[in-house]
């Protein structure tokens, strides 16, 4: 068993496991974030009316997004964050503005699901598995699913984080909108997948009116505000169940845990239990 990434049932994961703290990023998560396509945000969702007594749901939204490993604007400190835009009428956007705090959850890896082990039979109610276990698959099928069983990573992140609008019609949103822009053209990509499958893709992303295939459509337009979420605090799973939490600290916090040790130290080594 490996003492870095011990399995799930190793230890409960509600409490923080195998914390690492350092001024840069995981290496893992740097690697998820620059190569997934899409992430999950998770937001909170509010009642409908004030009378609704139902309790706050999450709702979750698949997400184009745009890492920025270094970013820094009007001499701030330079930090990782990722960038999303949402329209001012969607529902995440209305959450966000009752409750930034947010969840996000990045993976680079593709998976699908394995036939049916056996048919349905008349003990399991005559419900079958997705897809079935006598599914023949067409050629593309095939194609496809070989790809999809090729990992092309082992590692998925949740970062955790409050989100924060930019103001609307400023040169920082100006500029986000310009990166993201550029980040999440696909060069046409959107429509050779729909031709795969007959349909248009919708979803995530929605082609510019136009044309040529990019995502100025959803980045561009009045009506949409860019999202920045700073990436400070996380956790790393693999595809083995290993799950390690991670923080990133400033210089300054990093050098005053290494006096407050060193104080510790100090401390034990004279007699003296320091608080």
């Amino acid at each position: 068993m490996s003492q870095n990434n011990p399995p799930l049932n190793y230890e409960p994961s509600l409490t923080g496991i195998n914390q690492l703290t350092s001024t840069t990023l995981p290496p893992e998560v740097t690697q998820c974030l620059k190569n997934a396509r899409y992430l999950h945000l998770a937001t909170i969702a509010r009642p409908l009316t004030s009378d609704d007594p139902s309790p706050p749901a999450p709702h979750v939204s698949l997400m184009n997004y745009t890492f920025l490993p270094s970013y820094s604007w009007n001499n701030t400190l330079p930090q990782p964050v990722i960038l999303m835009t949402t329209n001012t009428q969607s529902l995440k956007t209305q959450n966000l503005r009752h409750n930034p705090r947010v969840s996000l959850l990045v993976h680079d890896w593709s998976s699908h699901r394995p036939p049916t082990a056996a048919p349905a039979t008349a003990t399991s109610d005559n419900r079958s598995g997705s897809p079935p276990a006598t599914a023949p698959p067409s050629s593309l099928a095939s194609l496809l699913l070989n790809l999809n069983t090729s990992a092309l990573s082992s590692f998925s992140t949740t970062i955790s984080g409050e989100a924060r609008f930019l103001d609307s019609g400023s040169e920082e949103e100006r500029w986000c909108k310009e990166a993201h822009l550029a980040n999440n053209t696909f060069e046409g990509q959107l429509s050779t997948e729909a031709g795969y499958f007959g349909s248009s893709t919708g979803g995530a992303v929605q082609e510019s009116s136009s044309g040529g295939g990019d995502a100025g459509g959803y980045i561009e337009g009045n009506d949409v505000r860019v999202v920045l979420v700073p990436v400070r605090t996380g956790r790393i799973s693999d595809f083995k169940g290993g799950v390690r939490d991670w923080q990133i600290i400033d210089a300054d916090e990093r050098e005053r845990a290494n006096d407050n040790s060193r104080g510790r130290m100090e401390g034990l080594l004279n007699g003296v239990v320091s608080s």
